[in-house]
């Protein structure tokens, strides 16, 4: 074996010693004290901020939520399982962030923003933080443009405007995800050559789904594609077999998404199905944490994590863009009990509530509102003229049916006056039912609605009114598309316009009663 002289040793060293450059990276670092159930304890960080991000072992990420003397409590994006006492973690610098931005669209997305659709990753985003302080009175402007829902139940009494916050509220298992499908399937007409002709933008939607399994968040996903609402909806899930602290954080993901349309002058529509199951996994996390329980074992600031997500649903001033940001929350009620913990502080955060009963849904009135709890605080604001013209009638009609129905169940002898009451409001009930997935362009619910108030159906039999509505706006369809496509545009009923109805609906009326034998 040959000798390395030592001048031979240098020499290679030399050379090794002169390529090398050492990077010099300074992190604050802490050490795990106890880890579990999606929440650790670290010890070291002094230097942590409120929401900050910080780094685990094996590629979990977690964020500060509570700052105490000796230590910081955080919540775990990921699985705690692989994370033991004694851990090294380091400080990131930055707030827990989500990507935004047009790639988002027609993609399923966990609230972190990593695609969850087996899809491949999302390029072309920018990332902003979840949790942003709501925007003051001074940038914002009144609620005045309709965001039409297609059903007329709401958008004839129950009007949603576009930066509205709208509560859907009810039993489980009586539509309160349906309304809200709807009404993003509906959107689907703002995205269309017709839309941009009447002057109406376009509404990108976000659906989060909190809490829901992952067979009922693929269900949703594929009725929005096959309606074709997919390419301008994102959806944002943390399903139930997600850790608390990711469905806690879902709904701030969502509202981020929706501020980025907002903030560039767009319009955006956020539905968080449920704020319910949220505000459990807050008090999940919050128990583990060590923060003191208050009301049903809540925390003491459970008003604040909804009242901060909700305030954020905004219609802004002219000179930041007149974007806006719609909010349709939704919560789950126990027996009805609308004045339980979570359901009182959510109807006085929102701007007016669709309450949906279990007792009318199983009579077969779907949507099942109970349209004399439900109310919108924005009003007329969020309609047309055309509908602000006929609503007001319709909502009058059946206050005075509810009130006479009850009476009625008692008397048998009834003058003609309440007779005729109980028949209008009967066939009205009647005419505001509508099938799952079929909302409707809002001047066919006029045509629809007019006929209603206006007592054309009220000699028309019960069972027939449906298909008497069904075969009037399939007339409007083929032969008076000229009178509809005036209403879409004008969004009035002028003096020409209700002339023309009133004549189609005389004669249409007269014919139908002769087809059905009434």
């Amino acid at each position: 074996m040959a000798e390395v002289r030592p001048e031979e040793v240098s020499a290679i060293l030399r050379k090794q010693l002169a390529g090398f450059e050492k990077e010099m990276e300074a992190y604050d670092t802490g050490t795990v004290l106890q880890v579990g159930d999606g929440v650790a304890r670290v010890y070291g960080l002094s230097k942590a901020l409120m929401s900050e991000l910080l780094e685990f072992p094996h590629g979990v990420f977690g964020m500060v939520l509570n700052l105490e003397e000796d230590n910081v409590g955080c919540i775990l994006f990921g699985e705690s399982s692989e994370i033991k006492e004694g851990d090294l973690v380091k400080r990131t610098g930055r707030v827990a962030s989500t990507p935004v931005g047009e790639a988002m669209l027609g993609r399923v997305v966990n609230p972190l923003g990593q695609p969850t659709d087996g899809r491949g990753p999302i390029a072309g985003t920018t990332m902003m933080p979840i949790e942003r302080k709501a925007l003051g009175v001074i940038q914002r402007q009144m609620v005045k443009e309709p965001l039409q829902t297609g059903l007329k139940a709401v958008d004839g009494m129950i009007p949603i405007g576009r930066g509205q916050r709208e509560l859907i509220i009810g039993d489980r298992q009586t539509g309160k995800t349906q309304i809200a499908l709807d009404t993003i399937i509906n959107q689907r007409y703002t995205h269309t050559e017709r839309a941009k002709v009447e002057g109406v933008k376009p509404v990108y939607c976000i659906y989060v789904a909190i809490g829901q399994k992952s067979s009922t968040v693929a269900q949703v996903v594929d009725k929005l594609t096959e309606e074709g609402a997919m390419k301008y909806t994102t959806v944002i899930a943390a399903t139930a077999s997600d850790p608390a602290p990711m469905q806690f954080i879902a709904p701030y993901a969502g509202a981020t998404l929706g501020e980025f349309f907002r903030d560039n002058g767009r319009h955006a529509l956020v539905v968080y199905d449920d704020l319910t199951k949220q505000a459990q996994s807050y008090r999940q996390v919050s128990l583990l944490l060590r923060r003191p329980p208050g009301r049903e074992a809540y925390p003491g600031d459970v008003f604040y994590l909804h009242s901060r997500l909700l305030e954020r649903a905004s219609k802004l001033n002219d000179e930041l863009g007149g974007g806006s940001l719609t909010a349709l929350p939704v919560i789950e009620t126990q027996a009805n009990d609308v004045s339980a913990y979570i359901p009182t502080n959510v109807i006085s955060i929102t701007d007016g509530q669709i309450y949906l009963e279990p007792s009318l849904f199983n009579n077969g009135i779907r949507p099942a509102i109970n349209v004399g709890i439900s109310v919108s605080r924005v009003g007329g604001n969020a309609q047309i003229k055309a509908m602000k013209k006929i609503a007001g009638r319709l909502r009058i009609d059946l206050a005075q049916y509810r009130e006479l129905e009850a009476f009625a169940k008692f008397g048998s002898d009834l003058d003609k006056a309440t007779l005729a009451q109980l028949r209008r409001g009967s066939r009205l009930v009647e005419l505001l039912k509508q099938g799952q997935y079929q909302p409707m362009p809002v001047e066919k619910q006029v045509v629809s609605i007019f006929a209603g108030t206006n007592g054309y159906l009220d000699e028309i039999p019960i069972e027939k009114v449906l298909r008497y509505e069904h075969e009037l706006l399939d007339l409007m369809d083929r032969k008076h598309a000229a009178l509809l496509q005036t209403i879409a545009e004008k969004k009035d009923l002028t003096d020409d316009v209700t002339k023309q109805l009133t004549e189609i609906l005389k004669t249409f009326t007269a014919s139908f009663k002769t087809a059905v034998g009434a």
